[in-house]
Order: structure tokens, then C-alpha cells, then sequence
């Protein structure tokens, strides 16, 4: 090692040691490294790019805030180093002129000039027939800056660039309105001005039994509400029954492409299920078919499945449905842990095909949850173990990590095999059901095919296609939807009259995602409601 390196590291570890803690350290002015009260600092925290007025006001020599803004103190013309929040950490990655912010006074926050140029929504940056984008945000040059910021009658903002993207010239104007810039003020006023869909409603034998929803083919094909109501149901509960569906092969298909574009695999746009010789899958058998979920041996098994009801004359051949989000939420949270953790490997590899794909049986979101507060809600559950892969994961190599997944394997099926959480229903002809192929596991009973006949169509409809159908909709039936949603909730109040504490500790742990639980299981109000 060279002497100068040595030095130069015994004074980077100096300078670490002598650093002040990242939560109390004060902004630093890059050109003169003098320290600035912690108030002038500039934070890029949950707002992204727009920051409050508390942080744009000085502090005086008492310690309390001045009227003057830091954007017009007498070290504007100073770089200032931005800090941004990422995981608790503070990066300085970014070197902005303060002056160089756009204020605006509804809502009373700075903006970052790249920021809102970059929202411009104007015909030029918008194509009015595509609504795409027309430049990349890297177009964007780094010394952007506004010339002027104006506020016409109806409160709009309109502001003119300078060094304004070269193939847009001087003369372009960005318009915001007020709603459009609250929308954008913080990442929680973002998404609660999208659509997100409300809570999916967890469900017991009891409670499916009581509150299953059916529509009528012709409703479903014909009334937009009857389409809305029938996607509405399958976000809350995962699985919607039609009724009265004609005899008709091409039946299934008219109602998945009421959603959408169909799933195509290498089965088909459509498929049929019925015990044939010498079957390529076990659910063209007439043995008994475990709960499983479909194409897991895919990258991205397809979100709906649907099933239309042709024959059914056989002696047995129910079907079983058990939600799996209701079984995450009975388990502890050290198998959630184990199950959130690790891979397993599923494949098909039969008539020609070979697909394989490692999912962990628990896949979580990012943002949080009523269901479990303070925590992450579940996106997906992935289980299907008659299309495991010989070896389950590639983590696996050491038999003594086996028994944990093993064991919390076994916690999980019990939880969806338990009886009072199996939903068993004979199909009957003419009846199609839809369920969500990421949450609602299905299966079926022994049926005896030497008397009689069980012939079902299927179809796959993606999440992404189901989503956006859903989103269309309920721009124009947002009303009906809260109607209904507010309809659950009397029935709630009905079925589950205020009562005293039990003192038997209920099995649902709540948040399945805390690490420890002190005071007994997290989201006991909620766990009460479910039937």
C-alpha cells in the first residue's frame, strides 16, 4: 500500500468519526463548507420534487423563522447541496442554484424547474392523439430555468423557460392547473387522485357462502353497470359467479373479451377440461385435483381464469375454492417471513413444452394496507403443488434449510384445506365462474366419467387487461361502487353488533409482516368481522 493512499484514508475515516449524526446534520453550503441551520436545509422527502414552505424559511440568529424565504437570502446566488431521503439515508447527490425554484402560491410550495417542465402537458409535449409523450425526460437541459411564472383569472400557473428544450423554442408555455399541480404535490395525493381499487374483502366458507354475487350472462354482455358490478365483486372477493350462459363453445370467449384481450398460451385462447386418454395434465383426468393455481411455471401466470359450465351430469366433480389471502393473514409471522423469502420452482415440461419459474409463495406490495396496518399488503400468493418442480429451489441445496419451508409449508395448506375456510360448489350447466388466479386457489373432487358427463370451457384473462377495463368503468360508475362498498359496511355493522372482548385469542395474526407482536394479535377489529 502507498503511503499517500494510507493518509488519504486515515483522513476520510477522521472526517467520518468527527461527522455529526445524518439525522441532526445541518445543510452545508458546497462552496464555502460553512454550516447552515437545519430549517434552511432542502429535503427531497415524501414529496419528490416539491418542496413545503417550512423548508424554504430561514432561521435568525434565535433560532426562529424570518419572513424572508431562503430563495432570496443573500446566499442564493450560493450552490446548496439537496439532500434526499432513500431508506432512511441522506445522499448528496445534486447540486441546484436555490434561486432557480419555481414557487407557486396554490399550493404555497417550490418546484424543481426539471420537475414541472417534465409534467407538461401542453399539445407540443403531448400528442393529442396518442397522449404520448413527444420528448424524454433526459431532453430536458440541465440549466432549465423559468423566465416567468404567471397566475391567469382562473388560477391557473403559466410559466415560460429559459434554455427550455432546444426543438421547443422560446416561445412554449406550460399550463397547470391547481388541481393538477395538489395532485402532484405528494406521492400519497398522487395515488389517492388514481384509481386504486378498494381493500379485497378476506372470506370464509361462512362468509363466500352468504356473500358469493351472481349476474346474469345477458346483464354482464349487454350493461356497462352489470360489467362494472361483476369486476367490482371479483376485486373484493376474487371469484363471481354468471348465470344463464348459453350452450355454446364460443360462450367463455364472449365473456373474457367483455374484459379484454385474452390470455393466449400454448393451450389456446380457449381450452377444455374433461378426463380424456393419456391426459397432458392432471386436470384432464377424473382423479381428485388438490388446490392449486395456474401457470406458475410462467414468469406471469395470467390474473383471472374463467370457467364455463357445458356438462356436468357426472356422480362428484365439485369444485373447492379457498381464498389464500384470508390463509396469510391465520399465519404467524415467522412463516410469513418464510413463505415472503423463498423461491420455489414450478414447471410443465410435457408434449413438447418446457417452462420453469421460481415464485415465493407470499409476494407482497410496497405500499400499505388497511388490512394490516403499518405494513405491507399482499399482492400475490403463489401455490400450486402439482406442477412443483423436482427440486423445489435452487436455495435448497442444504438439506438442514429444508425443514423451516417444510414446516411452514404445512402451516399454509392446513390454513387453506381447513374446512371452514373451503368453499365447495357443484357446477351446474350454463353457470360460468370467474376467479382471480393470484389470490383464490381452486381444485376439484374425484367425479366418476363412466356415468354421465362433466365438460367445462376455460379462458385466461390477464391483470393488466382485467385493471384497465375496471379503471374505465369506474370513471363513470364510481358512485354505484361506493353505493355498494357502503352496503358492506351496514352489512358488517348487522352481522357483528358491538360486543364485549372474547378472551380466546383469535388464530389471525393481523399484520402478518411485524416482526413481533407484544399486546396479542395486530387487527383484531378487522379479524372479528370476518364471518
Amino acid at each position: 500500500m502507498q503511503p499517500v493512499r494510507l493518509s488519504r484514508r486515515l483522513i476520510l475515516g477522521a472526517r467520518i468519526l468527527t461527522r455529526p449524526p445524518l439525522t441532526s446534520r445541518p445543510a452545508v453550503c458546497s462552496s464555502q463548507h460553512q454550516r447552515r441551520p437545519w430549517s434552511q436545509s432542502v429535503c427531497l422527502h415524501d414529496r419528490g420534487f416539491a418542496f413545503p414552505t417550512e423548508a424554504r424559511e430561514p432561521a435568525s440568529q434565535d433560532g426562529h423563522p424570518t419572513a424572508q424565504p431562503i430563495f432570496e437570502s443573500s446566499t442564493a446566488a450560493e450552490p446548496l447541496k439537496i439532500h434526499r431521503y432513500e431508506s432512511g439515508i441522506i445522499r448528496e447527490d445534486a447540486i441546484i442554484t436555490p434561486s432557480s425554484f419555481i414557487t407557486t402560491a396554490n399550493p404555497d410550495t417550490a418546484w424543481h424547474p426539471a420537475y414541472l417542465r417534465d409534467m407538461c402537458r401542453c399539445p407540443r409535449c403531448r400528442d393529442p392523439s396518442s397522449t404520448q409523450k413527444t420528448f424524454q425526460t433526459t431532453d430536458i437541459p440541465r440549466n432549465i430555468k423559468a423566465r416567468s411564472v404567471e397566475v391567469d383569472e382562473e388560477g391557473d400557473t403559466k410559466i415560460t423557460w429559459d434554455n427550455d428544450i432546444p426543438s421547443f423554442g422560446p416561445d412554449h408555455v406550460s399550463t397547470f392547473s391547481v388541481h393538477f399541480l395538489h395532485k402532484h404535490l405528494t406521492p400519497k395525493a398522487l395515488r389517492g387522485a388514481r384509481f386504486e381499487p378498494p381493500e379485497p374483502r378476506l372470506w370464509s366458507r361462512k362468509r363466500i357462502t352468504r356473500e358469493l354475487q351472481t349476474i346474469k350472462y345477458e346483464d354482464y354482455m349487454k350493461e356497462d353497470e352489470a360489467l362494472y358490478r361483476a369486476l367490482l365483486y371479483l376485486n373484493m372477493h376474487g371469484i363471481l359467479l354468471l348465470k344463464d350462459v348459453p350452450e355454446s363453445e364460443t360462450a367463455v370467449e364472449d365473456i373474457a373479451s367483455r374484459m379484454g384481450t385474452l390470455r393466449d398460451t400454448f393451450y389456446g385462447r380457449t381450452w377444455d377440461v374433461k378426463s380424456v386418454p393419456e391426459a397432458k395434465n392432471v386436470a384432464y383426468t377424473q382423479q381428485c385435483l388438490g388446490l392449486h393455481m395456474d401457470l406458475l411455471y410462467m414468469a406471469n401466470p395470467p390474473g383471472l381464469q374463467l370457467l364455463h359450465c357445458l356438462k356436468n351430469t357426472c356422480e362428484g366433480g365439485s369444485s373447492l375454492f379457498s381464498d389464500a389471502f384470508r390463509a396469510v393473514s391465520e399465519l404467524h409471522p415467522k412463516h410469513v417471513k418464510q413463505l415472503t423469502d423463498t423461491k420455489i420452482g414450478y414447471q410443465y415440461k410435457n408434449a413438447g413444452e418446457y417452462y420453469y419459474h421460481e415464485h415465493t409463495v407470499i409476494e407482497p406490495q410496497s405500499y400499505r394496507s388497511k388490512i394490516w396496518p403499518d405494513s405491507r399488503v399482499l399482492k400475490h400468493v403463489n401455490y400450486s403443488p402439482p406442477f412443483q418442480a423436482d427440486h423445489l429451489s435452487t436455495a435448497f441445496h442444504q438439506s438442514s434449510t429444508f425443514p423451516s419451508l417444510l414446516k411452514s409449508l404445512r402451516k399454509f395448506a392446513d390454513r387453506v384445506e381447513d374446512p371452514d375456510n373451503l368453499y365447495e360448489y357443484k357446477m351446474q350447466e350454463g353457470e360460468c365462474v370467474i376467479f382471480n388466479n393470484r389470490r383464490v386457489l381452486h381444485g376439484r373432487k374425484e367425479f366418476d366419467a363412466t356415468h354421465g358427463e362433466r365438460w367445462l370451457k376455460g379462458a385466461y384473462v390477464d391483470t393488466d387487461v382485467f385493471m384497465s377495463r375496471f379503471r374505465v368503468l369506474n370513471e363513470k360508475y364510481e358512485l354505484k361502487g361506493i353505493e355498494i362498498l357502503e352496503n358492506y359496511v351496514d352489512l358488517d355493522s348487522g352481522i357483528n353488533p358491538p360486543a364485549e372482548p372474547k378472551k380466546k385469542k383469535p388464530i389471525n395474526y393481523g399484520s402478518p409482516f411485524k416482526k413481533k407482536e407484544k399486546k396479542g394479535p395486530i387487527g383484531k377489529t378487522y379479524v372479528d368481522a370476518i364471518a
